[in-house]
């Protein structure tokens, strides 16, 4: 039942992710058709779309896993899915740029679900192997991330409502195969009342503020994800201005890295930590984040670039192994609540990185001053620097208070 449920799983957040992914190739036609205003205007708006989505995930994420602690994760993980897929069909119907802003806002709730998902993890798999199922759930999201684009792109060409109707059709099947196949994981007896209280960001968050090991993970993971927001937002432009890239040549190097995503996280991310422990990996991978981001900050050539996305795609075993140490540190009845702060921190920095990346790259990329497209990965790599340092002292004090991880 386990391996079952972690296909379905699995699948689920594939589809989730490949959703969010088709409809972005049309966003900018579409807004553009809706609005009368040309691509720089489409672009702002674009960012706020954006920003409203990673707020409402912010917002909504610990709700969702405090529903999942309470109800259950088969019904919070179907209802969810069902109603992104609604809320797809009703986008590709938007007659107006507001409607398009109720749509990302449902959008941003509905896609906190992988709380949920991840909650699965914790209440069926044996803490010593979460890491690699966590790693599995990360892998498909990546495998959804990139392919989801690229059959957006091509459905695209027929018109910019389609992506939205594939991605509600691709939410439907995801409900059907789900209600089918999956399996309830949580326990009734191992359950905990709903309580608006701690099902709200600060509210969590001070929750876990009293597991050291956790808080401090979640430090270090605030910083790692503020730091690839450098990549989420400047990639093209950084590509374009330094080396003149065409669209194919963004799309085929975001491709490539959400391959070696998925290879790193969904198949070697299990076996680094059954053979050198969740501790080691998640210090080691991490650092490699620093080199990796200093060669994209000086690289003289796309082969270069090439180089620095290889190693980048090393920390990506980290993660894996921190939701493996921080798991069992929290009570049965409160996993959802521990995704769901995992989910708010990382929309945080959706919110918060792309205004101050995008802002460093413009500072260094107009025709006054030095010309260095690649200053926002040098503020990348002080951000992992610093991720790495708080891992590090975190584990440490770990390990001397409570024994060996």
């Amino acid at each position: 039942m386990i391996d079952r449920n972690l296909l379905v799983l699995a699948s689920i957040v594939f589809i989730d992710m490949a959703g969010i992914g088709l409809i972005m190739p049309v966003m900018p036609t579409l807004i553009q058709s809706l609005t009368g205003q040309g691509i720089d205007q489409a672009a702002t708006w674009g960012g706020w779309l954006l920003f409203i989505y990673a707020l409402m995930q912010f917002l909504f994420a610990p709700v969702i896993g405090g529903l999942s602690d309470r109800f259950g994760r088969r019904p919070v993980l179907l209802t969810t899915l069902a109603l992104l897929g609604v809320d797809y069909a009703l986008m590709a119907m938007a007659p107006s740029l507001a409607w398009l802003f109720a749509g990302r806002a449902i959008s941003g709730v509905m896609g906190a679900s992988y709380a949920a998902a991840n909650s699965c993890i914790a209440d069926s798999i044996a803490a010593e192997r979460r890491g690699a199922a966590f790693g599995m759930l990360g892998g498909a999201g990546a495998a959804g991330f990139v392919l989801g684009p690229a059959i957006g792109g091509l459905i695209g060409q027929f018109g910019d409502r389609l992506p939205f109707v594939a991605a509600a059709m691709l939410c439907a099947t995801g409900v059907i195969f789900g209600w089918w196949r999956f399996e309830e994981t949580l326990d009734p007896a191992r359950r905990r009342r709903f309580d608006p209280f701690r099902s709200n960001p600060l509210g969590t968050i001070g929750r876990m503020a009293r597991l050291p090991l956790v808080i401090g993970c979640l430090g270090a993971i605030f910083l790692m994800q503020l730091a690839s927001q450098a990549q989420l937002s400047v990639w093209a432009y950084y590509g374009t201005a330094k080396f003149a890239w065409t669209p194919a040549t963004t799309g085929a190097t975001i491709a490539l890295f959400g391959v070696l995503l998925v290879l790193t996280q969904g198949v070697l991310s299990g076996r680094a930590i059954a053979r050198f422990g969740p501790v080691r990996t998640a210090t080691v991978s991490l650092a490699f984040a620093v080199p990796s981001f200093l060669i994209l900050a000086f690289a003289p050539s796309t082969a270069v670039v090439l180089v620095g996305m290889v190693i980048g795609c090393v920390p990506g075993l980290c993660f894996p192994a921190m939701q493996q140490l921080m798991s069992p540190r929290v009570p049965e009845d409160a996993q959802g609540e521990l995704q769901g702060a995992i989910a708010s921190t990382i929309s945080l920095t959706a919110i918060i990185g792309p205004p101050l990346m995008t802002g460093v790259f413009a500072a260094y990329a107009d025709a006054q001053g030095p010309f260095f497209p690649g200053a926002p990965f040098v503020l990348a790599a002080g951000l992992m620097a610093g991720a790495v340092a708080v891992l590090a002292v975190t584990l440490s004090r770990h390990a001397r208070g409570e024994g060996p991880a």
